[in-house]
């Protein structure tokens, strides 16, 4: 299965991925979890935001059931192992647990949530938040991506009906348990020795769009007196941002900016940034906004907020059933975001594991996770769903 994703999306000049919502890469990646899904005899079933989900056994007569998985999307020259690794774990725990003649009390599926990482269209986790209703659906509908494309255009470009995407009570009551492995981000585990760890929780965090204006003028026969450079506006907050993150022990990133005219030879007339910030204490996170903005206003510029997900708490029983069955493995709590806490919100018992990154890059072609660890998370995985469905009698 490695083998198989790996080239899929991947950009030579890089060597990391480019594997962004409803475009080709995604296209393929879609295909061949459907191909998995039939190699096995799952029902692949997909919910109103496109969502896919390869079912053994009937979650609408035996359910709900449990679900392991994660997503295959990437960020911009990302890694290979965000994402993928969670679903090739969990249907390599699926195909466990069948070689070893299991027959789960529940339904059990993998899932692939699509666009978690909100590379192309802005807002991260779509594919759970729309479905969940924690993302208005006009909203989803109407997102547009750097060429201006909106996501209801690259939906239907891809052959779906972006009339369809909305809440999906139905495909939520599906999911009793949802388990989710993912490569670890940082590097804690090294420190720990420990190949696996149980997640706890995942720190608030949130996505903010900054406009700064400015007058377009030439470049060569401006005086620098004269000129209202949007670009310098932009570098000042840039800064200011680093050292509110600082200040209040959060983390805040600005990795996305867009300039217009965009000429070399040209004085910006605009500059648009989006901040990412996040922490384990949510008011020092609102700090860095609040001290970010006041720089922002000084430029007569605006802070518009993205998205916003509190701290999120993965099920105390969920997390003390792994602990006990995989033998006291260390806990982690995790900055980033993931699909399991969007489900966790909306009120669904879930839990994740975090395997090994010995360098602890992720986000970029080096992030990487030794072959034993990963298939130790196979067998932690295996074994936790294991005692999750009980024997069929």
């Amino acid at each position: 299965m490695w083998e198989q994703l790996r080239p899929i999306g991947r950009d030579p000049r890089t060597n990391g991925y480019r594997r962004f919502a409803w475009g080709s890469a995604d296209a393929q990646l879609r295909e061949w979890f459907a191909h998995q899904a039939s190699a096995r005899g799952l029902a692949l079933t997909e919910d109103r935001m496109g969502n896919q989900w390869a079912w053994w056994g009937d979650p609408d007569s035996e359910g709900p059931g449990l679900v392991l998985g994660s997503h295959l999307d990437s960020v911009p020259d990302g890694g290979a192992y965000d994402g993928p690794l969670g679903v090739v774990s969990a249907l390599a725990a699926v195909d466990r647990l069948r070689a070893a003649g299991h027959r789960p009390d529940r339904p059990v599926a993998v899932a692939n949530f699509v666009d978690e990482e909100g590379a192309r269209f802005g807002i991260a986790l779509a594919g759970s938040r729309v479905i969940t209703g924690l993302l208005d659906a006009d909203r989803a509908r109407g997102l547009r991506d750097g060429d201006g494309i909106t996501m209801a255009q690259a939906m239907r470009a891809a052959g779906k009906d972006p009339e369809l995407i909305g809440p999906d009570p139905e495909t939520v009551a599906r999911i009793g348990t949802y388990l989710e492995l993912h490569v670890e981000q940082g590097r804690a585990l090294v420190d720990l020795g420990a190949p696996v760890a149980v997640g706890t929780d995942i720190w608030p965090h949130g996505r903010w769009r900054v406009d700064l204006p400015g007058e377009a003028n030439h470049a060569g026969t401006t005086r620098l007196a004269d000129r209202r450079d949007a670009v310098l506006a932009l570098a000042d907050v840039i800064q200011r941002t680093r050292a509110a993150a600082q200040d209040r022990g959060a983390l805040a990133t600005v990795g996305k900016v867009r300039i217009e005219p965009g000429g070399v030879n040209a004085i910006a007339s605009a500059a648009t940034a989006w901040l990412d910030a996040r922490g384990a204490n949510p008011d020092a996170v609102r700090g860095v906004i609040a001290d970010v903005s006041a720089t922002v206003q000084g430029y007569d510029g605006t802070v518009q907020e993205e998205s916003w997900t509190p701290r999120t708490t993965f099920h105390p029983d969920v997390v003390r059933r792994m602990g006990e069955v995989l033998g006291g493995i260390p806990t982690l709590g995790t900055g980033a975001g993931h699909d399991a806490g969007v489900l966790a919100q909306a009120g669904i018992d879930a839990g994740m594991l975090f395997v090994r990154n010995p360098t602890g890059v992720s986000h970029s072609p080096a992030e990487f996770a030794d072959e034993a660890d990963c298939l130790a998370g196979v067998e932690a995985l295996a074994a936790v769903a294991l005692d999750l469905t009980g024997e069929r009698r």
